[in-house]
């Protein structure tokens, strides 16, 4: 009867010893990385978008949103419309590795609680949205945009419904838009500032213009009164002795007009061989003998 209940009881103990060890191989398996799903990376269909850009342009747009601090399209909290706390990340475990072409951005949110627009979404992880650049031809770009999200805790993985993938889109093209809209603008403020330097360019030409026909004007002017100062000069006279009478015609028998004093300066009107028609500094006018004026000194 000992030996029955002895072995009876042995099995017991076996049992439950081994029933223990299933449990703790099935609890190590649980928490160790070959027995769980370990972080995930998930290839996901994304949205591609193609922008009539080039890749610089698309380039920089793309990175304004990478660096924006914001998961778009996405919340965790009724009350709290955007999701902020977002990273630039320059890579992530979260998403297979990208062996396409094009350039590849990445940005991240941790701490999410079951995000919307994830299928089947719980527990507290990371959001991921990762951003490809494929250029197509000089003024055309796509992008490839894919956002997934993975529970710290049970490391599930759950593609977004695609609405993340569009409002990411939607923000690049406002960047982009917004990028086109500043280069136009800052374009038409280059031409008009190129517009107005020409004309301040032909109104300072036009200026010098006037100036070059002023001192041409002036020296011309100038020139003229020199010759006229010279000319006058040629045909002033004065009168050599006092006494010499100023006659009414070229004529010694003429009435005499007037007698001029010695030194008196006259200007010689009309020339002939032997007579000098002349007008006194008072207007008077009348004939002189040559042989009775001079030069002046």
């Amino acid at each position: 009867m000992w030996t029955k209940t002895k072995s009876k009881f042995s099995r017991l103990v076996v049992r439950t010893l081994l029933v223990r060890f299933y449990g703790l191989l099935l609890l190590a398996l649980a928490i160790s990385p070959f027995g769980a799903p370990s972080k995930e990376t998930l290839t996901t269909p994304g949205l591609v978008r193609e922008f009539t850009a080039s890749v610089d342009e698309v380039r920089q747009a793309v990175l304004a949103v990478v660096h924006d601090q914001v998961i778009h399209g996405t919340l965790i909290f009724d009350k709290t419309p955007v999701l902020t706390g977002a990273e630039a990340v320059n890579s992530t475990p979260l998403f297979a590795p990208w062996t396409g072409p094009g350039e590849v951005y990445y940005k991240i949110r941790k701490d999410a609680i079951a995000p919307r627009h994830f299928v089947e979404t719980g527990d507290q992880g990371t959001i991921a949205v990762r951003f490809v650049i494929i250029p197509v031809d000089a003024n055309r770009t796509r992008v490839k945009a894919d956002a997934v999200y993975v529970e710290d805790s049970h490391h599930a993985v759950h593609a977004s419904d695609g609405t993340v993938e569009k409002s990411e889109l939607n923000q690049i093209k406002d960047q982009l838009e917004a990028q086109q809209e500043a280069a136009m603008q800052a374009a038409d403020a280059r031409r008009r500032e190129l517009s107005a330097e020409l004309v301040r360019q032909s109104f300072i030409r036009q200026q010098q213009d006037e100036t070059s026909r002023l001192n041409s004007a002036q020296a011309n002017e100038k020139d003229l009164q020199e010759k006229v100062t010279a000319l006058h000069h040629e045909l002033e006279r004065q009168v050599k002795a006092s006494g010499a009478g100023l006659k009414a015609a070229p004529f010694h028998s003429a009435a005499t007009v007037r007698e001029l004093p010695a030194k008196a300066s006259v200007l010689v009107l009309i020339v002939t061989p032997h007579w000098l028609g002349i007008e006194t500094p008072d207007g008077q006018r009348g004939w002189l003998p040559i042989e009775q004026l001079e030069q002046l000194p």
